[in-house]
């Protein structure tokens, strides 16, 4: 795990203040948060935790981007969730009080504040609103990982990866750059990333998109929600 750096170096209350989970504070207890708040810098490439490490809190992303990913009996990476800027991860292993499940990676240069779990049960006992807060949040993650096995199995590779390309909802000439690498996408869309890249050459050759290394272009909008249709 990264080093950890104290938090006089940013002023953790006035970030948590901007979470749901936090907004309805008053100082006061955003005070008694933050005492139980500390500052992790990392690289690109480090490693916030590996799996089977213990889970003594969890992290809010300030800026950056963070990988959660575990590697098949085969050895094969399997990418579970990709987390940005204020957003938080470990919240359910802290709670169950067991080790890591997934390793966590810095995808870039990222700040991210981490939240003793002692910090959170005092809070949890002096107000048990926040339990139910974070309860909701859980839920939210929880329908979005259901929401992302239904696709894996009732959807197409090409389906998947039509439906990752416009989920911002693009128009034509839109470029749209990929968060990470290509086998990175590959592996959160649950394809190799010999099928992946196979999918955009098809959609490519149909003139739907142009690709150019991380940066994919939408030519044709009607076109690619009719291909995956």
């Amino acid at each position: 795990m990264a080093a950890e750096a104290p938090v006089d170096k940013f002023r953790p209350q006035t970030f948590l203040a901007q979470l749901p989970l936090f907004g309805a504070m008053s100082e006061a207890e955003l005070d008694r948060i933050a005492l139980g708040a500390t500052s992790v810098r990392l690289a690109r490439g480090a490693m916030v935790f590996q799996r089977g490490d213990p889970c003594d809190g969890f992290h809010v992303v300030v800026y950056g981007q963070v990988k959660l990913s575990f590697v098949s009996a085969h050895g094969a990476e399997k990418v579970v969730e990709l987390i940005g800027p204020r957003h938080s991860f470990g919240e359910a292993v802290m709670f169950m009080g067991k080790p890591y499940i997934v390793a966590a990676q810095a995808l870039e240069d990222t700040l991210l504040l981490h939240v003793a779990k002692a910090a959170i049960m005092a809070e949890i006992v002096h107000d048990p609103a926040l339990a139910c807060k974070m309860l909701a949040g859980l839920s939210r993650r929880m329908h979005a990982l259901m929401g992302d096995l239904e696709s894996y199995c009732l959807h197409s590779g090409t389906q998947r990866t039509i439906g990752f390309l416009l989920k911002d909802d693009p128009r034509d000439g839109t470029l749209v750059r990929l968060p990470m690498s290509k086998a990175l996408v590959a592996s959160r869309l649950n394809l190799t990333p010999e099928h992946f890249s196979r999918i955009l050459s098809d959609l490519m050759a149909h003139g739907l998109i142009a690709v150019k290394a991380r940066n994919v272009t939408i030519l044709a909008l009607d076109g690619l929600r009719r291909y995956g249709s």
